[in-house]
């Protein structure tokens, strides 16, 4: 008989550990922070809408243990306060899942005050929080989970803002995964095809997007929490430094 450790790697348990989501109360970030509460993990989660926050964490609660903030990381200064209070509240951080972002059109399609909106809650929050979750993790390190977009390598007339957005996101994780790396800080890049969320309304209703999953040319949310989930359960030697995640019958993706 072999031993166990001639098959397997030591994974790491995610029980105790202090979890923030930004974008935390729909879609892929709910459904990330759903599955790590329910490994024993304590989650703190953020969203712009209060419904969709008592919601979020209504469902954790369930599961696990986990608590919640409306804010909009739009706005300067807010993902340092979020981030602040979040680790507040855990007692703490570990772990930032850095998931928040809105939609966005092409370039000529949106006007000024869209285009620097998109800019600051798709970009400019996602360094910001990531500055404020090192310095929160501090010498004990922690992993930092950026969820980008395969829009980041796949072109199109109407995706030049947020294409432009993803791609920039997936240098800064490559590079901030060198820079943290020696702070014991893991970088992970999760790149999502096309995935059930309210961000593709009105243009594919809820249940257009059920017809697509049940296609297998729509991934469910579930689908990338399952992803951030092997990223964070890997030995702390190791590093998961990119998952691209598509349906099996994407179209054109």
């Amino acid at each position: 008989m072999l031993d166990l450790a001639d098959a397997h790697t030591a994974v790491s348990t995610l029980s105790g550990k202090r979890i923030l989501v930004t974008g935390g109360t729909t879609g892929i970030g709910r459904a990330i922070a759903v599955l790590l509460a329910s490994e024993g993990a304590r989650l703190h989660v953020c969203g712009r809408t209060p419904e969709h926050l008592a919601d979020a964490v209504g469902r954790i609660s369930e599961v696990g243990t986990g608590a919640g903030l409306n804010v909009d990381l739009g706005e300067p200064g807010a993902p340092e306060r979020y981030v602040k209070a979040a680790s507040e509240w855990l007692g703490g951080l570990d772990v930032a899942v850095i998931n928040a972002a809105i939609p966005a059109e092409g370039l000529t399609d949106m006007s000024d005050s869209e285009l620097r909106y998109a800019i600051a809650v798709d970009f400019t929050a996602y360094l910001t929080s990531a500055h404020a979750a090192a310095e929160a993790m501090g010498a004990a390190g922690g992993d930092i989970v950026l969820i980008g977009s395969v829009s980041a390598h796949v072109l199109g007339p109407g995706s030049t803002v947020y294409a432009g957005i993803k791609a920039g996101i997936a240098g800064f994780a490559e590079a901030l995964r060198k820079e943290l790396g020696p702070k014991n800080i893991r970088v992970t890049l999760v790149e999502p095809a096309l995935t059930q969320s309210d961000m593709h309304y009105p243009d594919i209703d809820a249940e257009k997007q059920k017809t697509m999953v049940r296609e297998e040319k729509m991934l469910r949310s579930e689908d990338i929490a399952v992803a951030v989930h092997y990223a964070l359960t890997q030995p702390r030697r190791a590093v998961v430094q990119q998952i691209v995640v598509a349906p099996r019958l994407s179209e054109g993706e």
